[in-house]
């Protein structure tokens, strides 16, 4: 049995199928980890969650800001965007199936493996995390957002999820806006600085980086804790320069690759355009 962990699929329902092909992947021997952003900006959101909810026992997903935006579609608190292509999963007759079965899942996961250099802790986010949070406390942290996203309040947590602000942690923060602050660290955070502070109005590279800020996982607390999974930063190409923390989203979406890669030996596979 071996361990794969895909970057930001986005409804790219094919390649999905080819990259699982080429890397011999199978389904009830294997065990497939999805960083989120399973769906949107590409053609075949819906086929790609079916398959998805099929693989169940043989998949681990954590939630990306996509899958949130999605729910909060379908749940009548949020209006499409221009570059939304979800048109046909929110028509689908088991839209509500495949909504309610990303609701279940979590936004921070984490597991320890047996691989080559022996065993291994991994956690799997969608974009990052806080600089001061422990591993303990980002997953005690997500476990509050997975509660509010999969209890009678979700409409709620959906409709107030969107912003900016506050632009950084505090243990201080109360209702609404720590579900958002908390929700934004692990879905959306690129960059930002020594005491968490939030700039997520750039997307480009590491050379963007504003004077104080860096990317968020060159504060090393917790990736001495864990390897870090991690997709959403498209522009990093796969590229961190640190040897615990792997970044797989390769932007596919954008016409660049699709990365999958084997925990066990940290064998990358690719299907480009």
């Amino acid at each position: 049995m071996s361990n794969f962990v895909v970057g930001d699929i986005q409804g790219c329902y094919r390649p999905l199928k080819k990259l699982l092909k080429k890397a011999d992947f199978s389904a009830g021997t294997d065990v497939l980890w999805c960083v989120g952003d399973l769906v949107n900006r590409g053609p075949k959101s819906l086929d790609t969650l079916r398959l998805l909810q099929d693989m169940n026992d043989s998949i681990r997903v954590v939630l990306g800001n996509h899958d949130l935006h999605f729910i909060a579609i379908h749940e009548g608190v949020a209006p499409a965007r221009g570059k939304d292509t979800l048109e046909q999963l929110l028509a689908a007759p088991d839209c509500s199936a495949l909504s309610d079965w990303l609701r279940s899942k979590p936004l921070a996961y984490h597991e320890a493996l047996l691989t080559e250099e022996g065993p291994e802790n991994f956690l799997m986010v969608h974009a990052g995390v806080a600089p001061n949070w422990s591993l303990q406390m980002t997953l005690n942290l997500s476990a509050e957002v997975e509660h509010a996203l999969q209890g009678n309040k979700c409409k709620a947590f959906l409709k107030n999820m969107y912003g900016n602000e506050p632009i950084r942690w505090s243990k201080s923060l109360r209702g609404h806006e720590r579900l958002r602050t908390i929700t934004n660290y692990l879905t959306r955070i690129r960059f930002c600085d020594d005491i968490g502070s939030l700039r997520l109005d750039i997307k480009e590279g590491l050379c963007a980086a504003p004077s104080g800020f860096k990317p968020w996982f060159e504060y090393e607390k917790i990736t001495r804790k864990a390897t870090i999974l991690f997709g959403h930063w498209a522009a990093l190409d796969g590229i961190t320069k640190r040897p615990r923390v792997f970044a797989l989203d390769t932007g596919y979406v954008w016409g660049r690759s699709l990365t999958l890669m084997r925990l066990e030996d940290k064998k990358r596979f690719t299907i480009s355009h």
